[in-house]
């Protein structure tokens, strides 16, 4: 129990890491330099389900892979999140096209971008958390 309360917890601070991130590369412009259409505004309504969906998806740090290399695990990890933002969010929930290349041809790049950063942070708490 006490690992899947790590692993969640870890999770939302990685959604955190991630929410961010992505905000920042909102308001900043650095998105909108890449040509992308992604500005959220840093919100309660906006943030508070990202961390929990950020915890849920850190439940599957759990699993019993690459124990001794959280850096890949992290990595590997935030594919996940990743091939559901672009596969299934996008084209079936936002209407934004496949891999939401309605929002720019970079698209991609950033939500892949942003969920590394997911993983990695993720995975660094875990770390410090042991």
């Amino acid at each position: 129990m006490k690992k899947l309360l790590i692993v969640f917890a870890a999770g939302c601070v990685g959604a955190l890491a991630n929410s961010l991130t992505v905000w920042l590369f909102g308001d900043s412009g650095i998105s909108a330099t890449l040509g992308v259409a992604i500005a959220p505004g840093l919100s309660p309504q906006w943030l508070y389900p990202r961390l929990v969906w950020g915890g849920l998806w850190g439940l599957l740090f759990a699993l019993p892979m690459l124990q001794s290399r959280l850096f890949w695990k992290g990595t590997l990890l935030s594919l996940l999140p990743t091939a559901v933002q672009l596969f299934i969010i996008f084209p079936f929930k936002a209407h934004k096209g496949i891999a939401g290349l309605e929002l720019g041809l970079l698209t991609p790049l950033l939500v892949l971008f942003f969920n590394w950063v997911w993983g990695i942070a993720t995975a660094l708490t875990i770390k410090l958390a042991k």
